[in-house]
């Protein structure tokens, strides 16, 4: 069981979102998960051109480190998201990745996988920003087990309270993991959004060639 971390924080070792991060990873290997963690500040990702060769070949021909990146997403069965929160929203950076991850939803990349988000804020208004990144792991076929905010602007006990939480997270999704954990209200709206996007696919199947014939491969739609 492999359990991948993305930190998207500009102040890297330094981030108070970081040290959540690591106690959910910390919590996950107490739980018998493999992890690592990967700093997304330290990648070349260049912006989406929205070409959707990848709707197309299945794959990003840009030359940067966006490829690898996905290969370590796919091979792991966990990942955690997690950024401050910057105005309301995630960092530059995870959503550079995001943008770049359309094919993760046209082809649910993440069916089968496990997600937890983690955020710190000043203020405490932590919801927007969790939602965000949960929101990337319903639509890309994951199962969101769970969410940590912090307000660091609440004091020295909030934090403490956060890495606790944190560290308890990570425990819960390795624990998902390995019990193959349902989530009915996810799973119920992975079926809506695949008979609708259905349509859409076979509108587009010749120009949208490797969605397509993955959706074959998958059994989600017959050829």
């Amino acid at each position: 069981m492999k359990i991948i971390a993305i930190q998207s924080s500009p102040k890297r070792k330094n981030s108070n979102t970081l040290k959540l991060v690591e106690a959910a990873l910390e919590g996950a290997r107490e739980a018998g998960a493999e992890t690592e963690l990967i700093d997304i500040t330290r990648l070349k990702i260049n912006f989406c051109k929205g070409c959707v060769t990848c709707y197309r070949d299945g794959t990003c021909h840009q030359k940067d480190d966006y490829n690898a990146l996905k290969k370590k997403i796919l091979e792991a069965d966990g990942i955690i998201l997690s950024s401050p929160n910057y105005i309301d929203n995630i960092t530059a950076q995870l959503k550079v990745f995001f943008d770049r991850s359309a094919n993760f939803i046209h082809e649910q990349l993440l069916d089968g996988k496990y997600g937890l988000s983690i955020t710190t804020s000043g203020s405490g208004n932590n919801d927007f920003v969790l939602g965000i990144m949960n929101h990337f792991i319903n639509a890309t076929g994951g199962l969101a087990v769970g969410s940590v905010g912090c307000g660091m602007g609440q004091g020295p006990a909030a934090f403490e309270s956060g890495i606790k939480k944190s560290r308890e997270s990570g425990k819960e999704l390795a624990r998902a993991i390995k019990e193959k954990r349902a989530y009915p209200d996810q799973a119920a709206a992975h079926r809506d959004w695949k008979e609708h996007f259905a349509m859409t696919l076979r509108r587009n199947k010749d120009n949208w060639k490797h969605n397509y014939e993955c959706w074959v491969e998958k059994g989600w739609i017959k050829a």
